[in-house]
């Protein structure tokens, strides 16, 4: 795999903070061509540094008002396989991770309100076969979103 150098950095920490600003912006913040940042981008893209690139949403707007985390215990640990599929088909969770330590699965979905999240814990997570206890965490506040940071990257 090819290496990311200082450049590559310095682009991945610009384009990290305004995935919508102009590559001309670009270059000329970095001291090259237009055509020489065009060119990382792509090359970071082929390598999947970069992948991806999209807008961020704001849930409130959209009326879900409760982040929520749910730490997921299962039967056993390898019907992740199975549960996985189940909750692709709830549109509310928006990720899921299989873990270490006292869960075997952790979602985060977006309800909302408090009734809904219930509706969803009793009426679609629990009643997943394998699912044999969930713990709910509500996020009251995001204090911190960021990307992970590109300077720090040795070469």
């Amino acid at each position: 795999m090819e290496k990311i150098d200082k450049l590559d950095r310095q682009i991945l920490n610009i384009i990290s903070k305004n995935a919508r600003i102009p590559f001309k912006d670009v270059a000329e913040e970095c001291g090259v061509s237009r055509a020489a940042i065009h060119q990382r981008v792509q090359r970071m893209m082929d390598m999947n540094v970069i992948v991806g690139s999209g807008y961020h949403i704001n849930p409130k707007i959209l009326g879900y008002n409760t982040c929520t985390y749910i730490g997921v215990k299962l039967e056993r640990g390898s019907m992740y396989k199975d549960v996985v599929p189940e909750f692709e088909k709830i549109p509310e969770v928006v990720e899921c991770h299989f873990t270490t330590g006292p869960y075997t699965l952790l979602i985060k979905l977006y309800a909302r309100d408090n009734e809904h999240l219930m509706e969803l814990l009793n009426s679609r997570i629990q009643e997943i076969p394998g699912v044999t206890a969930t713990e709910t965490l509500i996020s009251l506040r995001q204090s911190i979103k960021r990307e992970i940071p590109i300077t720090h990257l040795i070469d």
